[in-house]
């Protein structure tokens, strides 16, 4: 079983906008919160968003070797184009808009989304298996 995710980000006040709208939408609660840092928690599993002073970038480079993207299950179909929608007006980009909602593949239904600092989630309707 994941315990926990942890995200570094550059600017804790800007990634709470996007993070906690979207966590909430998705039924993840309010955790914990100290001066550097807030968490989320649903089903025993929390995600961390830091502001450590140990950061050697201000921005994620999905594309090096670490952490591609953070997928979610988003329920329903109708459910990932609810938050799909509702995403640029909180701070998310679609990401392959071209392909969206199939740019996993043709048995995939989801939204590739990133924040501002090149955070990548995915939003996938069903659950894997």
């Amino acid at each position: 079983m994941l315990h926990h995710v942890e995200l570094w980000v550059p600017d804790l006040a800007g990634a709470t906008r996007p993070w906690g709208w979207l966590l909430g939408e998705l039924g993840w609660q309010p955790y914990q919160e100290w001066p550097g840092g807030r968490s989320w928690l649903c089903d025993g599993v929390y995600l961390v968003l830091e502001q450590s002073p140990a950061l050697s970038s201000d921005v994620h480079d999905r594309l090096a070797p670490g952490l591609n993207h953070v997928a979610f299950n988003a329920g329903s179909r109708a459910e990932v184009d609810r938050l799909t929608a509702g995403a640029a007006g909180h701070g998310w980009a679609l990401l392959f808009p071209d392909r969206h909602p199939r740019a996993g593949g043709p048995e995939s239904y989801a939204a590739y989304l990133e924040d501002a600092w090149g955070f990548e989630v995915e939003l996938q309707s069903g659950k894997p298996g």
